[in-house]
């Protein structure tokens, strides 16, 4: 498989999601039951960095180093062009143009997709929705964006692609007015970082995680109409820290 299509199932893997048929003998998965999180790594061969990987996500954020992190640069304009259903999380496909800088390189936002509750959790602390924004870079490389939603009021740009929100799994949507991402994020965007991986079959590492540490407000209607959707929790469950720092 050359570069372009490794780097097209990291990242379509990391919503758990495939934009093209399942390779013959390659295992579905769920969030629970004999194809659950605890069985995923002896599912499909493909699948054995799930269980024998060191560097997994998600994680519980703790033992924070205080380190002297660059900001993250954001340039972002409206893109969210198109959201569906694929069975393990609503996502929102991005037109290109959008990036990040990190590390003095530049990453392009490829989609952003939701977990409820959240996966990672802050020092013990879990938030009822996770928001990954999803980048490569030119070589393929992943960086995830995480941020977190807390319940208080509404947040106009979630309406804005839940008021499309396909009800099937498989089923995608036009969105009549694409979306900006940097709405859906808090203003303040200091973060932690740490090495991870997806947190969906193949579980492959090598994922810069940057979740940041202030949260975005949204309303407990905005929760329960994903989890409705979704008919079940889609939070792989915390993965060890192991030998991991967590920088701040």
């Amino acid at each position: 498989m050359n570069k372009l299509l490794l780097m097209s199932a990291a990242i379509v893997a990391l919503a758990g999601f495939s934009a093209v048929p399942q390779a013959a003998g390659k295992a579905k998965w769920s969030y629970s039951g004999d194809a659950g999180p605890s069985k995923w790594g002896s599912l499909h061969a493909s699948y054995s960095a799930c269980s024998s990987g060191k560097n997994q996500s998600p994680i519980n954020l703790t033992r924070i180093t205080k380190s002297d992190l660059k900001p993250i640069v954001f340039s972002y304009k409206r893109g969210g062009t198109e959201i569906l259903n694929n069975g393990h999380t609503i996502q929102v496909n991005y037109t290109p143009g959008s990036t990040i800088s990190v590390d003095g390189k530049k990453f392009e936002l490829k989609q952003f997709h939701f977990h409820a509750p959240s996966e990672n959790t802050i020092e013990g602390h879990s938030y009822p929705l996770e928001g990954h924004f999803v980048h490569a870079d030119a070589k393929g490389n992943l960086a995830v964006v995480a941020v977190m939603y807390s319940v208080d009021s509404p947040l106009a740009e979630l309406d804005k692609a839940w008021n499309h929100m396909p009800k099937k799994a498989g089923e995608k949507k036009t969105l009549p007015t694409a979306l900006h991402a940097g709405a859906l994020m808090p203003k303040k965007r200091g973060y932690y970082r740490f090495n991870g991986s997806l947190t969906t079959p193949p579980c492959s590492e090598g994922v810069r995680w940057l979740v940041l540490s202030n949260y975005k407000e949204i309303s407990a209607a905005q929760v329960e109409a994903f989890s409705h959707v979704m008919h079940h929790p889609n939070n792989r469950p915390l993965q060890p820290l192991n030998a991991r720092a967590v920088l701040k």
